[in-house]
């Protein structure tokens, strides 16, 4: 009874606006990683059901319980890393859920024993900044490249970014994606035939264990996941005020993911961007009021997961062109932050650009993909500049 009497309707808007700006601006990707791995119609649908669900409960049970706006996403840099592993065709789904049950047990083993804090430490800012640079960057330039087969629908898309970043930031991949559609529907290219008014079914998939695939898929999907959702997203709670129980709630997203990675789950996280949505003075002026945005957005969350199977129809009724240009632009400012970060501190800065290149690189050795290969192509060049200072010693 406490959360009714604490909801308003500012509350209410900050959850749904969380929810439509986490979803629109990364569910293409979830799509797009799905398929590079060759999952069916209904199997996508289940990746969406699993995230929508394991987002929805981590944020209405640890929000209800603490009364604190504790807000979780799914793992967008992790959709774009499985994304480019999946491409290269190496692994099968089996392979890839099992590589997302590693990297869940590895998140889960980061809360359960509280070295999440000391772990991230360890990683340099500049190499996680690249190695996130590196993945993204590919498919903002798929986002450019579809130009050349759909500049019909391609063009106005990257009109709308342009003007909805100068006017309206906040909506502005909403703006690119109706852009898209209206010029998609004025050449007929829109199959709504593929929309499925149902409920989802959920989709068990049989994980494979193999190191190929957890070297390639898992290890960077924990990396990526730790360092660019898990720690931004600890940094805004706390520099919103709100001390919350970091370890227990990483134990959680990590142990939810593991349960749900059969189903495609891959891997859910803090969130960062929608968090700041949910935790400032816009979501309500008292700070003790702000929970119930986070609880709104969990509900929201759980509806669109029922109707999964509505989500992906529409996304299948999208031509390629136009799928590949809203995850790219979508992705234009996470990109341009990761390069930033990346190349800030001078003396990382050579290592930083040798990860971001290596990883765009999509380099594969020994069955490992390039993410891999460029943290550890960078970690190699800050060690060989820390040789000289060895040497003193």
């Amino acid at each position: 009874m406490q959360f009714f009497r604490d909801v308003s309707l500012s509350t209410i808007v900050a959850g749904l606006v969380a929810v439509l700006v986490g979803f629109t601006s990364s569910i293409a990707l979830v799509f797009q990683a799905a398929q590079s791995f060759s999952a069916s119609s209904a199997q996508i649908t289940s990746w969406v059901w699993a995230l929508c669900m394991g987002v929805g409960l981590c944020c209405i049970v640890p929000s209800l319980w603490l009364r604190q706006p504790v807000m979780v996403a799914w793992s967008t840099p992790g959709a774009a890393v499985l994304a480019a592993g999946g491409a290269a065709g190496q692994f099968g789904l089996e392979q890839a859920v099992g590589a997302f049950i590693g990297s869940a047990l590895l998140i889960l083993l980061c809360g359960v024993t509280g070295i999440f804090e000391r772990l991230m430490t360890r990683i340099p800012v500049a190499l996680a900044s690249a190695l996130l640079a590196g993945v993204l960057a590919k498919f903002g330039m798929d986002a450019f490249g579809a130009a050349a087969s759909g500049p019909a629908i391609v063009l106005p898309m990257l009109a709308a970014y342009i003007l909805g970043k100068h006017y309206h930031p906040r909506y502005v991949v909403l703006w690119t994606l109706v852009a898209g559609i209206a010029a998609a529907a004025l050449q007929g290219q829109l199959h709504w035939e593929q929309v499925q008014w149902t409920l989802a079914t959920p989709q068990w998939t049989t994980p494979v264990f193999t190191w190929q695939a957890f070297v390639s898929l898992g290890l960077p999907l924990f990396v990526v996941t730790m360092a660019s959702q898990n720690l931004p997203g600890v940094i805004v709670m706390r520099s919103a005020g709100y001390a919350v129980p970091v370890s227990g709630i990483v134990s959680l997203t990590g142990a939810l993911s593991a349960v749900l990675a059969p189903f495609g789950g891959y891997a859910i996280n803090f969130a960062a961007i929608t968090a700041a949505l949910c935790t400032g003075t816009e979501a309500h002026p008292n700070p003790a009021r702000r929970y119930t945005a986070a609880v709104v957005c969990g509900v929201a969350y759980l509806l669109l997961g029922l109707y999964a199977a509505v989500v992906t129809g529409l996304l299948l009724a999208f031509p390629k062109e136009l799928v590949l240009a809203i995850a790219g632009f979508a992705l234009l400012a996470s990109i341009a932050g990761g390069l930033h970060a990346a190349l800030a501190d001078a003396r990382q800065r050579e290592a930083a650009i040798v990860t971001f290149l290596v990883t765009l690189s999509g380099v594969t050795l020994l069955g490992v993909g390039s993410a891999f290969w460029g943290v550890a192509a960078g970690a190699a060049v800050l060690l060989a500049q820390k040789l000289p200072q060895w040497k003193k010693i």
